[in-house]
């Protein structure tokens, strides 16, 4: 089986489209057609249907898509492992940066390690947390430098880095910037701004809230913090955001909200790392 077949089905069920796989690959659309067809003439089933608005997976293209990215993904670990063999610290480095690291804790972290390791190539993807994760899982990153879970992840190892406490917040001029303490009953009446429900900073506080039996009053959401400190600071609601984040709200006192979460780095323990994701890993440690 060829390699490269394998890489223009997977770009195409991730990318949803021929084109956009194409030009990742750098291939013309006749090409990376013609490299999916040969793989469904292998196989004797169709994986790809087109439709109006792009590509989606047949039956078959869903249950063979999860090998397709294991092969892959071991392949990449072989070519690492024998790179490694090469001490030099070169070549592509892929990780994943959830918004708020990418932002505000990653700069300084990656403006050293890029002017000690020149030769490295930075493949940098932005995620929510939870997707890069799922990155790391599947190969696809060798790194991810994010709010870490709660939870251990099953298949993943995490390194804390950074403490990251986290506070309410609403704008200057709303009806819970009186200057008065605030009670948790008190919030849960007024409509929020917040992360999504499958986010682990949203976890943090629903899992405060239900404590003192209370619910959250979500009027609107956003994985970004930046939307949601915009949406506060425009009097939609309160909301949650790190108290390291740069911003120009009030913060109320709420003594029964102590929260905080871990920003880290999650990597895959039965994987190769590169040399270039292992200089970055120790000059991550390094901030601890």
């Amino acid at each position: 089986m060829r390699i490269d077949a394998l890489q223009a089905f997977v770009g195409i069920a991730e990318s949803g489209s021929f084109q956009a796989a194409a030009d990742r690959l750098h291939l013309s659309q006749p090409g990376i057609s013609k490299r999916v067809a040969a793989l469904e003439a292998r196989l004797g089933y169709r994986l790809l249907d087109r439709v109006a608005r792009g590509v989606s997976l047949t039956e078959a293209g869903r249950a063979y898509l999860p090998y397709a990215r294991e092969t892959l993904a071991a392949l990449a670990d072989g070519d690492r492992a024998l790179a490694n063999l090469n001490t030099r610290v070169e070549g592509e480095l892929s990780i994943a940066l959830s918004h708020h690291v990418a932002m505000h804790r990653m700069p300084p972290v990656l403006r050293a390690y890029m002017a000690d390791f020149p030769a490295v190539d930075p493949q940098i993807v932005f995620e929510d947390s939870e997707a890069a994760c799922e990155r790391v899982v599947a190969g696809t990153s060798e790194l991810a430098v994010i709010t870490l879970p709660r939870i251990d992840h099953p298949r993943l190892v995490t390194t804390p880095i950074w403490h990251d406490p986290l506070g309410i917040y609403v704008s200057h001029d709303h009806e819970l910037a009186a200057g008065r303490a605030l009670s948790v009953e008190t919030l849960a009446r007024v409509p929020a701004v917040l992360p999504p429900v499958e986010s682990h900073t949203y976890a943090i506080l629903h899992d405060a809230f239900a404590a003192r039996q209370a619910t959250l009053c979500a009027r609107m959401t956003s994985h970004s913090l930046e939307t949601l400190a915009m949406l506060a600071g425009v009097g939609l609601g309160w909301t949650i955001l790190p108290r390291a984040m740069p911003h120009a709200l009030y913060e109320p006192s709420v003594p029964e909200l102590v929260m905080s979460r871990t920003l880290g780095v999650v990597r895959h323990p039965q994987r190769h790392l590169s040399n270039a994701a292992r200089a970055l890993l120790e000059r991550l440690e390094a901030e601890r």
